[in-house]
């Protein structure tokens, strides 16, 4: 059985799998993830065509477990094609800010949909420091980031940053919420508790769910920077931490009442489910971002070590392509070409 579609969840490939009794060939590392570190049982084996595995003792794991369940021809069989892929097949890994895997995704499905080759794979973010050192160890082939890359990191680990795309950062609600605008002082005083409901702001008599990030974070950074009465806020006792951008994505589109901070991409991506509130009457569209009149706005860097290689490359013309350009436009962001 061979997973082919990025689409699918791995739990579920690996039930198909153990539901025919098939060896599974997949090229994704995750699969790695759910046979050691969580312990999910394949009965048949799995064959991963990587040159590297994701933990030390995948390989002769995966081995073992295929020679005492196959014949040694269909072993033999199925290393041979596990080989002839891994050979012909190159393979480049993405990680870093949480904020910009969305984009990221909808990016390395669009590549995918033309071309396996390379094949990209999409981690699970990673801080501003892990990310560089992951790049410096060669674990992954692109650190993505909005932010915290010094000059002297440029220089010193010989760096290039790539200017992708540049997105807004919005507070948006759960679809549940009727209003369509907000003011900086009345976002102040809904983060602050100062404002408790959504009717002082032309909603129901509804309590406002205030979600937030991390200090740290890109998202209030940008927000702290430039709305004046966010610099020195304290947050109502109240609010509710996302630790990822994935977990406010969810948050904003399952809790009734949300409020939040997120990008133009989550919103695009939510499915209806998420809508970005106007800021003074001013909308976060591709032309007012551009112009600077919308001024809540985060870059999308992807940073590589070195010169690239092929693999890197072709992935990143295809991104930086007019093809590119409008992946980038349909996920609610804003090409700088």
């Amino acid at each position: 059985m061979a997973e082919l579609s990025p689409s699918v969840a791995d739990e579920e490939v690996l039930q198909q799998a153990n539901a025919r009794s098939a060896v599974l060939l997949t090229a994704d590392k995750d699969f790695g993830e759910l046979l050691f570190r969580q312990g999910l049982v394949h009965s048949a084996g799995g064959l991963r065509p990587r040159l590297m595995p994701s933990v030390p003792q995948e390989r002769s794991f995966m081995s073992l477990r295929l020679s005492s369940k196959r014949s040694p021809l269909t072993t033999t069989l199925l290393w041979a094609l596990m080989a002839s892929l891994a050979w012909g097949a190159e393979q480049i890994v993405l990680d870093g800010s949480s904020g910009m895997l969305p984009l990221a995704k909808a990016l390395a499905v669009a590549y995918q949909q033309r071309s396996s080759d390379p094949h990209v794979e999409i981690g699970r973010g990673l801080g501003t420091g892990a990310r560089l050192q992951a790049l410096a160890e060669g674990k992954i082939q692109v650190a993505l980031a909005s932010h915290g890359i010094k000059p002297e990191d440029v220089q010193k680990g010989n760096l290039k940053v790539i200017e992708v795309a540049k997105g807004a950062i919005v507070f948006a609600v759960n679809t549940s919420v009727p209003i369509t605008n907000i003011t900086e002082s009345q976002v102040c005083d809904a983060y602050s508790g100062k404002i408790r409901t959504w009717q002082p702001l032309g909603g129901a008599d509804n309590p406002v769910v205030v979600l937030t990030r991390p200090p740290a974070e890109v998202d209030p950074e940008v927000i702290r920077a430039k709305v004046g009465c966010f610099k020195d806020l304290k947050e109502v006792e109240t609010a509710k931490v996302m630790a990822r951008g994935g977990d406010m994505a969810k948050g904003l589109a399952e809790t009734p009442h949300a409020l939040g901070m997120t990008s133009m991409t989550v919103v695009e991506q939510s499915g209806g489910k998420v809508k970005a509130l106007t800021l003074n009457g001013i909308a976060p569209t591709a032309e007012n971002v551009k112009s600077g009149r919308y001024f809540l706005t985060r870059d999308f860097l992807f940073v590589i070590k070195g010169e690239p290689t092929p693999p890197v490359k072709t992935f990143l013309d295809f991104v930086l392509s007019p093809e590119g350009d409008r992946v980038i436009q349909a996920n609610g962001a804003v090409p700088l070409r």
